[in-house]
């Protein structure tokens, strides 16, 4: 029996009888739609602060048009064809596990890390799972504009703390969130052990339409990265224009070697002749483009 499996099991025996349960609304929902994803219980329902959103650049759902969304949106395409191709033949191996990482701390990789989650919740018959994997310096619920206390490290170090008792649930349809939880003296041997293995093989093989993004540390700030690149199917690089020296980027790749298939997001790139103002660039496969106006790193 999985993991989450026996998650489940826990948690059905905790549950109220049914006229004492307090969410039969939310059961009753999702019982008609035969299309819509059977979601796993979490801890609780967490609201994501729009106007928090907007001072920090975040894509906002609902909201019109805009640059930055449009980025995530072009972004995001060639991740989802990789995990969800038409064709079996066409998936990459494990390609909704995916990997947000950079060389060096402030370079975008957190601010890269909410707005693919939020752009690809926005995507029909799609749920996502966003997982704040830098337990050294967590800043996913901050982002987000809510606070939470356990998390993964809790799950992987506490034989009592399940999955359902810390994933949150967040008031942005189809984003759910699984914050990094309390420090632990020796995360990075956590991260590596075959807990968090079995972990990882859960979350992605539990449900088909799910895609599961990491926030990690920095590549050469700690070797958790690396550890964890070696579950990945796909690995989001992101790199700060004008600052990053490339011997530096190319170090903090030879970590990536396991993992066979690394974009890479050039963040606040300088534009192209006649723009103006901040932008953001990818190249996808050896290609590049360029995007749309930037936002602060982080």
């Amino acid at each position: 029996m999985s993991i989450i499996e026996k998650a489940l099991d826990k948690n059905r025996a905790r549950q109220p009888a049914p006229e004492a349960a307090t969410e039969p609304a939310a059961v009753h929902e999702a019982a008609p739609d035969q299309h819509q994803p059977w979601q796993e219980p979490v801890s609780q329902a967490v609201n994501i602060d729009f106007a928090w959103l907007r001072k920090q650049g975040l894509i906002v759902p609902g909201d019109q048009r805009s640059s930055v969304a449009e980025e995530f949106r072009m972004m995001k395409r060639p991740l989802l064809n990789n995990a969800f191709g038409r064709h079996a033949a066409m998936r990459v191996p494990k390609g909704r596990l995916i990997m947000i990482t950079s060389a060096l701390p402030g370079e975008g990789k957190t601010f890269t890390s909410v707005n693919l989650a939020l752009s690809m919740a926005m995507e029909l018959e799609r749920t996502v799972l966003l997982v704040d994997a830098d337990v050294a310096r967590p800043s996913i619920p901050y982002a987000l504009g809510f606070q939470a206390d356990l998390g993964l490290m809790d799950v992987l170090s506490e034989p009592d703390v399940e999955i359902p008792d810390v994933l949150l649930r967040t008031s942005v349809e189809n984003l759910t969130v699984l914050p990094a939880g309390r420090p632990h003296g020796r995360s990075t041997e956590i991260l590596a052990s075959d807990v968090m293995r079995d972990l990882i093989d859960d979350l992605h093989d539990r449900y088909e339409d799910r895609i599961i993004l990491f926030d990690s540390p920095p590549l050469l700030a700690t070797s958790e990265p690396g550890v964890l690149a070696t579950h990945m199917g796909q690995v989001v690089m992101v790199v700060e224009a004008d600052r990053t020296p490339a011997s530096t980027v190319e170090r903090a790749m030879h970590q990536l070697d396991s993992c066979g298939v690394v974009l890479t997001s050039l963040n606040r790139a300088t534009p192209g002749l006649g723009l103006g103002g901040q932008y953001y660039g990818g190249s996808y496969y050896g290609s590049e483009r360029e995007h749309g106006p930037g936002a602060p790193a982080r």
